[in-house]
């Protein structure tokens, strides 16, 4: 008697759990048939040791067992405002994020750009002001040395 009705629960358990996973999937048209097997075997009495079986038998060496086709997790057209809603906030959040990744890259190479032209306007100001010495020193040494230089040279002298 308790077999029976262990039977019974286990078969009606299992015939909801099928209803209500054909009523959220309709790609899905057989649950896990593992889970139903496991659910419909009675409970062993005490002291009795069971041998459970595999849910799936091993594949032979060598043969590759085929792979599931991919299953839609989603619904594809729901027509539940609070669905398309979620929907509509995961396309959008994917939309921004992909949005904000490509602006940060931007930003990214505009600051580059702008860091490599700082750089040249520094070397450049330096090579500059080195000239400039430079030519400054050669001034002052051709002046040491009584060469006429500039506004000397053409004539005109300072009082």
């Amino acid at each position: 008697m308790t077999q029976l009705r262990t039977l019974l629960i286990g078969t009606a358990l299992t015939a909801f759990a099928s209803t209500a996973a054909f009523a959220q999937t309709a790609t899905q048209p057989a649950a896990d048939l593992s889970a139903q097997a496991q659910v419909q075997a009675p409970a062993p009495a005490a002291g009795q040791m069971t041998q459970t079986a595999p849910a799936v038998a091993p594949a032979a060496q060598g043969v590759q067992m085929p792979t599931p086709a991919p299953q839609n997790l989603t619904a594809p057209g729901s027509t539940d405002p609070l669905v398309q809603k979620r929907n509509a906030d995961a396309q959008a959040n994917a939309e921004y994020r992909a949005q904000k990744k490509q602006s940060k890259a931007q930003l990214k190479e505009q600051q580059k750009a702008a860091k490599d032209d700082y750089a040249n306007q520094v070397r450049n100001a330096k090579l500059n002001k080195n000239a400039d010495k430079a030519a400054a020193s050669n001034e002052l040494k051709a002046e040491m040395q009584g060469q006429p230089t500039g506004a000397a040279a053409s004539g005109e002298a300072h009082n």
